[in-house]
């Protein structure tokens, strides 16, 4: 279910340019979302694998003007285009991979993941790195607009039990990782999963 980064890579820079016109309407999903964290302002949080930074304007109302708010992905032309949204004024835009962040250890309140999961290479060891980011206490938030059922129906395939996302999968993958998770929806109009990071 994951893919290595070249592939990753080859795949968002295709559809970089048109990505947000695609999902036009997933704005108060990502805002929602972004408020199940319950980030305070001063905070500071990361949205890994940030894309076109679609969820850079809900973290950064939700920290204020004192918090820090980094946007970080591997895909060039991803980032490029959430500059030219003007996503960059909400937050810092990184070129990096989550398997190696450039913050220093439990340096964050939290992390923010939209459709994260299964484009990771490395699962465990990407969300192992992830909570090396971020304090004990702090917050995950593994997100997609919308369910597993209709992402699946939307991609035209089926739902499989390997599928990472599925909460008997997700559960020991995360507990594994230095993260409890705390709550699970999977629904048609969302997917959210929230853990803690352990101390």
């Amino acid at each position: 279910m994951s893919d290595d980064p070249t592939r990753v890579q080859e795949f968002f820079a295709a559809r970089a340019a048109g990505w947000d016109s695609r999902f036009p309407d997933d704005g108060p999903a990502y805002a929602a979302a972004v408020a199940a964290l319950g980030l305070r302002p001063g905070g500071r949080v990361l949205d890994a694998g940030c894309g076109t930074g679609r969820a850079l304007p809900p973290l950064r109302a939700a920290v204020g003007p004192s918090g820090v708010v980094l946007g970080a992905d591997l895909t060039a032309a991803m980032l490029e285009a959430a500059a030219r949204a003007g996503r960059d004024r909400e937050g810092q835009l990184l070129r990096a991979d989550v398997g190696r962040l450039p913050v220093r250890t439990a340096a964050l309140d939290a992390v923010f993941g939209a459709g994260l999961i299964s484009h990771l290479p490395e699962p465990a060891e990407n969300l192992r790195e992830l909570a090396r980011a971020v304090r004990p206490g702090g917050l995950l938030a593994l997100f997609h607009p919308v369910g597993r059922r209709a992402l699946a129906a939307r991609q035209g395939r089926e739902l499989t039990p390997e599928d990472l996302r599925a909460e008997p999968n997700l559960r020991p993958l995360l507990a594994g990782s230095g993260w409890r998770l705390t709550s699970y929806a999977d629904e048609d109009a969302r997917f959210l999963a929230l853990a803690v990071r352990e101390d």
